[in-house]
This record gives structure tokens, C-alpha cells and sequence, in this order.
């Protein structure tokens, strides 16, 4: 019962010669099956590899494939969507020459090929790959989907549970990069899988430890340099690994749920502070946090956010909600109503990474936003780029027209903050003026009502004034 590949000739155009070549195993018992789409379950699947004659010149390979940010599609879309983008994701992989096919968690999949080769792998994952890249046509949606990849290879008779797990483990690190490509696994993913393991079960108790914090980024107005924001960045002080940035533990956050509590906990903490700093102030600090998706698709976040604002003494326009735009939901009907309920009450509602994602100006359109991040890939060599300036001047100007508030994000160099300044957007943020810094060092440079000169940082303020206090 085996089908070998070989190498870069294992297209998708080879593949009805291969498959019609495989035999098909006896069919599994009703208890080993996943009862949505058909396939082996976790159990069948090891059942499978287990009862495989291998031949001890070839290569027993197994691909993982999940798809991403699926709860998104459950809960902008239903669970009929979710359960048929499951089933037209197996009938898909189901075509692949394959020792055995498995669902093995709830939006992760499977697959086990013999090859000749382990060199051959690569090419072989390649074709899952693509098999999965065109657009799903389902009853009531039409779905263009992200999938990452992890395979594991073992020339040997080896425990195929463990062959399992390493290819989880690559599949974990393909999550984990921006492009979600496919990865091998390499003896560091197993490490990394343990330590994914235990920083999950320590974030239970990093609230309640006061382990978590926020490093605040400044932002300036770049026609008066006056200081009129800060973006609360989320850090995690971890007792063992030391600082953590967001990169770090989020996607484990959002993976168990914990992220619920984490945004709760940032969201009072900003609103506490904002309402203790902007007191006696003239003109207020507004702060912005990041704000999960699965805030909004789990908990009713309008009266969540109004809560906080009565508990702290906050006002709602001292507070804006970051929302990265690169969802994979068409515009669902209650989270526009959760957007419209924020702005109802004042808090403003902001696009970070803007053009980066999937529907920037539809976003615009339909959603009541404040503010607009214009990405830092645009603000990075923009003096360099006619394209990039052009692309700006753009954003700035659709956000003039529809009372939208500009910032520009990643500025580093005095011409990039002139050119900003030149094209019209009022804000800015970056390593120009500021690294992130805690909340001490944030306080000093409200005490001493900084005004952002030309020429001159934040960074260098401070120390500067803690120059002339020794």
C-alpha cells in the first residue's frame, strides 16, 4: 500500500497519474471517522500509519494544514459556513495521493505520503499547498482562505505519534511567521512547542502575578510638536524569559481565550490612567490599545467599554480602539452595530497597519472610523519613492474629506517627518520622537509639557533633564 513521488516532478499536473496508481486502504471503522467530513480522526490516522507495510528505502511524510483565523468565519459568517468550508477543504485534500487523510482537530488536517525521497518532500507540500489556494464557493459565501503547513519526514519505522506532533510543531511555526509558509520541522520547533505550552498555562495567572504592563509610545501633533497621544503597547514581564513583547504570547492568548481577560485588563488600566493624567489637563492625552477581534465577537464590547469608562471616571473620547483591518469577515451586522454603539458613546475607533489588509476602503465606508494608521512599509523610504508619496497623499486627503484623523506610524528620519508634515497628515509616531518607554519616563515628559522641536526627540529630552537632575 504505498505511492512514491518523485521529486520536482510531483506537480499538481502529475498528480491524476500518481493517485490512480494508490489503493485504497479498507475502509475504517464508524468509531476512527470524523463525522462532519468523512475523513480518519486523530485515532484513525495513527491507526492508519501504524498498519503501514513500509519499504525501508522509502520516506514516510506527514503534512499538517490549518486553517486560519477559521473562528472568524464561524462568527462573521455561522457555523454552516465554517462546517461547509471544513467539508470543501477535505473533498479537496481527499484528491491528493495519500497514504491516509485526517481531520484531526477542529480546523487542522492531516495527510501521510510515502515517498522515494526526503529531498522530494518540498515539492510535495507544495501541491497541498496549492490544492487549497482557490477561492471556496460555498452555499451562502464565496471564501478566499490562509492556510499554514508543517511536515515532518522519517526514513525509519519510527512512532508515528511522535512523527504527528513534529509536524505540529513545524505547523506552529508556520503560524507564527507573516507569510505562513510552509515549514519543515527542525529539533528547536519541539522546544518551542513546550515553551508555547508552558507560557500558556503561566498567562493564566500573569494578570493576577501583575506581571503584565504597557510600554507607551508618544505621538505628536508635526505642526505644533505638541505631545497629544501615546499608543499603550502591551509588554508581558515574564519571570523566567524577562521582557516579552505582544509577538510573543497574543496568538497564545487569542488561542486559549485568555485574550478576554488580557483586554479587559488593558482596557481599565488605559482608562485609569487617562482619566488620573487627563484631569487637570487643558488639552487631554488621547490613548490607543489594540483591541482583538475576538473581543468583539465574544462579548457585547459597547457595553463592556461603557462599564470601564463608569467604573475609572474616563471620558470616552480620551480612549481609541486599534483594529487591525486584515479580518477576514464580510462586514457582519454585529459588529458594525458594536462600532456604531463606540462611536455613539465617544470612544474612537481606529484602522492600524492601514492598506495592508483586505478592505480598506470598504471599511471606510461602512464603518464609522476616527483614525487612520497609515502603515509604516508606506512612511519607510518614502523620500525615495514617488509611489509611496503619492499613496499618502491619498490617505491624507480621503481622510480630510471624511473628518478622518491621519497618523503616520514608523517615522525615523527628520525628512520622513517633513514630508508627513508636507502632505498633510497631523500626526505622527516613531522612533524619531520616541521608543516606547514605561510609564515613569511617559510621565516626565508630561510633566515637563514637552513640545517637539525640529531636530529634537523625546529620547533625547529625557535624557537630557536626567543629565541636568545629577
Amino acid at each position: 500500500m504505498r505511492s512514491s513521488l518523485h521529486g520536482k516532478r510531483a506537480t499538481q499536473t502529475a498528480l491524476p497519474a500518481i493517485a490512480s496508481a494508490v489503493l485504497i486502504p479498507e475502509a475504517p471503522s464508524l468509531a476512527s471517522v470524523d463525522r462532519l467530513t468523512g475523513l480518519l480522526d486523530r485515532y484513525g490516522l495513527l491507526d492508519r500509519l501504524a498498519a503501514i507495510d513500509r519499504l525501508t528505502a522509502t520516506t514516510l511524510l506527514i503534512v499538517k494544514v490549518d486553517i486560519l483565523r477559521f473562528n472568524d468565519v464561524n462568527s462573521g459568517f455561522g457555523y454552516d459556513i465554517g462546517d461547509a468550508l471544513l467539508c470543501a477543504a477535505a473533498a479537496r485534500l481527499s484528491t491528493l495521493p495519500a497514504l491516509a487523510v485526517a481531520r484531526t482537530d477542529g480546523n487542522v488536517f492531516a495527510l501521510a505520503f510515502e515517498i522515494d525521497d526526503p529531498s522530494f518532500a518540498g515539492a510535495m507540500v507544495d501541491n497541498v499547498v496549492d490544492l487549497m489556494k482557490p477561492r471556496f464557493l460555498l452555499p451562502g459565501a464565496s471564501l478566499t482562505v490562509q492556510f499554514a503547513a508543517g511536515f515532518a519526514t522519517d526514513c525509519v519505522s519510527g512512532d508515528p505519534l511522535q512523527l504527528v506532533r513534529q509536524a505540529g510543531a513545524a505547523l506552529q511555526r508556520s503560524k507564527g511567521t507573516a507569510c505562513h509558509e510552509p515549514r519543515a520541522f527542525a529539533a528547536a520547533d519541539e522546544r518551542e512547542a513546550r515553551n508555547r505550552l508552558r507560557l500558556a498555562g503561566e498567562l493564566q495567572t500573569a494578570i493576577s502575578n501583575q506581571e503584565l504592563l504597557f510600554h507607551y509610545q508618544p505621538q505628536f501633533d508635526l505642526g505644533t510638536g505638541d505631545l497629544v497621544g501615546a499608543e499603550g503597547l502591551l509588554r508581558w514581564n515574564h519571570p523566567t524569559f524577562g521582557l516579552q513583547p505582544p509577538s510573543r504570547f497574543i496568538g497564545i492568548a487569542e488561542e486559549t481565550g485568555i485574550i478576554l481577560d488580557i483586554g479587559a485588563w488593558g482596557l481599565r488600566t488605559l482608562a485609569t490612567l487617562a482619566a488620573r493624567i487627563n484631569c487637570d489637563r487643558r488639552v487631554p492625552i488621547r490613548f490607543a490599545f489594540n483591541a482583538s477581534v475576538l473581543e468583539f465577537t465574544q462579548r457585547d464590547m459597547a457595553r463592556f467599554v461603557a462599564q470601564i469608562i463608569d467604573e475609572t471616571g474616563c471620558r470616552a473620547d480620551w480612549l481609541t480602539l486599534e483594529l487591525t483591518e486584515n479580518l477576514m469577515i464580510d462586514e457582519p451586522a454585529h459588529i458594525r452595530a458594536a462600532f456604531a454603539e463606540l462611536r455613539f458613546l465617544g470612544v474612537g475607533l481606529s484602522i492600524d497597519d492601514f492598506g495592508t489588509g483586505y478592505s480598506n476602503l470598504r471599511y471606510l465606508e461602512n464603518f464609522p472610523m476616527s483614525e487612520i494608521k497609515i502603515d509604516r512599509s508606506f512612511v519607510h523610504g518614502v523620500a525615495h519613492s514617488a509611489a509611496k508619496r503619492v499613496i499618502v497623499e491619498t490617505i491624507v486627503k480621503l481622510g480630510a474629506a471624511l473628518d478622518i484623523r491621519v497618523v503616520a506610524e514608523g517615522i525615523e528620519t527628520e525628512t520622513e517627518r517633513a514630508i508627513m508634515r508636507t502632505l498633510g497628515c497631523s500626526i505622527g509616531q516613531g522612533y524619531l520622537f520616541a521608543q516606547p518607554m514605561d510609564e515613569s519616563e511617559f510621565h516626565t515628559l508630561l510633566d515637563r509639557g514637552l513640545i517637539l522641536r525640529e531636530g529634537w526627540s523625546a529620547r533625547r529630552l529625557l535624557t537630557q533633564l536626567d543629565g541636568n537632575c545629577a
